[in-house]
């Protein structure tokens, strides 16, 4: 019995979940890691952290069932994206901690960017806004920043890794400097018309090629671990960026697919087949994946805080203990009792893309109560999704089912509510590890585990649906109410 094991290295936590041949479960292991905000807008990770809470939860998962290296087939990976690392090659060592990509330190670069006309330019080379979300600019901030970086980096000393990357790099021991399409297209550097590193990007942003990585498929041998670290010389067979493994987990294998992963932001994905799609609507374009050298695009909606929300309730406010209660909570009263929360906390993301935003809370009353926050914190993850939702059909027509996962979609006040304020029905799979079984598709795809999509697609796969119930009237008047609220966020400046 050979086994396939996910990486699922995210923005809070490391994850590592080991799953059989029929796609099912094993074991789990799980670790969180800290967060750092060294100042107004800026979100850091320790790299060190990264690797070394991702490596023991390999270690872990592997224990809890009972294999060893020679038992696993392949290791899928997949990973908070844009998250940007840089670090010496001949020591290993990373010059700077990780830039987030919640981080809004290089806002006013954008700007200046956006201010020369750009706008377009960026656009229909890189599927992209100019946003501080991307790579690119974390990368130059760190070079102009760190004393010694661009002197190390002109010298061809420095790598830039987004997170999978960096593991790569690590659980190889130095020996593989690679990513995949995926990951490549969220820097703000890459050409997903071409499928190469734009140098006329690179060179705007001051960036030596010689620190970026080979771009390889999404699925197929992109490396091998070293025999020392995890006991034996596995191939790293599939990778790709979280939400693009979680649209090929929701085996979103045909145009016009959409899933929504509601995790530490909540992102909507499109698969819009082999042409990419141009959005006027404040979406991206991005490459879902690459397989056999044929490219698949997505459109995609990025909401930066959803699930973080909570954690915010919870450890900032201290309302809450655990994530758990909330659904206890919304449901114990009947309304929000006009309370709206906008958690812009690090501006607005689709379709918005408002950098200078910050989070409201509004419609406060003598009557208001912790209750009544927590609801608003959960409606917030769902008014933003239908946000972003009616963007994507106004490119692409009337869409009347949601695949939903990640974490904070187990909540079911949250996936009601969806389904009621968009109107559309959401469908959730029992097991919401849907961006961890994308890695584990993509790897085991990789190294000949599974034959085909047409395989992945009959693996059996049970699902909860929530359909709409919320009147017309109620469903517009609540929208109106948002976006009001919305509004004060946004000339809140």
């Amino acid at each position: 019995m050979k086994y396939i094991m996910s990486i699922d290295q995210g923005t809070t936590s490391s994850r590592a979940v080991i799953f059989d041949r029929n796609a099912e479960i094993v074991s789990v292991a799980q670790r969180e890691f800290p967060q750092y905000y060294p100042a107004n807008g800026y979100v850091e990770h320790d790299p060190e952290e990264i690797y070394s809470s991702q490596l023991q939860v390999c270690i872990d998962a592997m224990k809890n069932a009972n294999i060893i290296a020679a038992d696993i087939a392949g290791i899928g990976i997949t990973n908070q994206r844009e998250t940007t690392i840089v670090w010496n090659k001949n020591t290993g060592k990373p010059v700077y901690n990780a830039i987030v990509w919640q981080c809004r330190r290089t806002a006013d670069m954008c700007r200046e960017l956006e201010e020369k006309g750009l706008t377009d330019f960026f656009r229909e080379r890189t599927g992209l806004i100019i946003n501080p979300y991307f790579s690119a600019s974390k990368i130059k901030w760190i070079l102009d920043n760190v004393e010694g970086a661009r002197e190390q980096a002109e010298k061809g000393e420095l790598l830039f890794g987004t997170v999978d990357c960096w593991l790569m790099w690590k659980l190889s021991d130095g020996k593989a400097h690679v990513t995949d399409y995926s990951n490549a297209s969220r820097t703000m550097l890459f050409n997903i018309h071409t499928l190469e590193w734009d140098k006329d990007i690179l060179d705007m942003f001051g960036i030596p090629i010689s620190m970026m990585p080979e771009v390889k498929p999404s699925s197929g041998e992109l490396c091998r671990t070293s025999a020392e670290i995890l006991g034996g010389s596995i191939p790293i067979c599939g990778c790709a960026g979280d939400q693009q493994s979680a649209l090929f987990g929701q085996k979103c294998f045909d145009e016009g697919d959409v899933k929504n992963t509601y995790g530490t932001g909540a992102f909507m994905l499109m698969n819009t087949g082999s042409t990419p799609a141009v959005s006027k609507s404040g979406l991206l374009t991005t490459i879902a994946w690459v397989i056999g050298g044929k490219p698949v695009y997505a459109l995609e909606g990025s909401v930066f805080i959803a699930g973080a929300v909570i954690k915010w309730l919870r450890d900032e406010l201290e309302i809450i203990k655990d994530a758990q209660e909330t659904e206890k909570i919304a449901l114990s009263i009947p309304d929000n009792g006009g309370v709206y929360l906008v958690p812009a906390f690090v501006g607005l993301g689709a379709p918005y893309w408002d950098d200078d935003a910050r989070g409201i809370i509004t419609g406060l009353t003598r009557g208001s109560g912790r209750k009544h926050i927590v609801r608003a914190a959960l409606e917030a993850i769902a008014y933003q999704t239908c946000d972003v939702l009616d963007a994507m059909e106004k490119e692409t027509g009337r869409l009347s089912t949601i695949k939903a996962d990640g974490g904070a979609s187990a909540n079911n006040f949250l996936l009601q509510f969806q389904a009621d304020i968009s109107s559309r029905t959401v469908i959730r799979p029992h097991s919401v590890e849907s961006t961890a079984l994308g890695a584990c598709f993509l790897a085991g795809l990789g190294c000949g585990m599974f034959g085909s999509t047409e395989e992945i697609h009959a693996i059996r796969s049970s699902f909860d649906t929530f359909t709409p119930s919320l009147s017309g009237s109620e469903r517009l008047r609540l929208l109106s109410e948002w976006h009001n609220a919305v509004e004060k966020t946004l000339t809140a400046r």
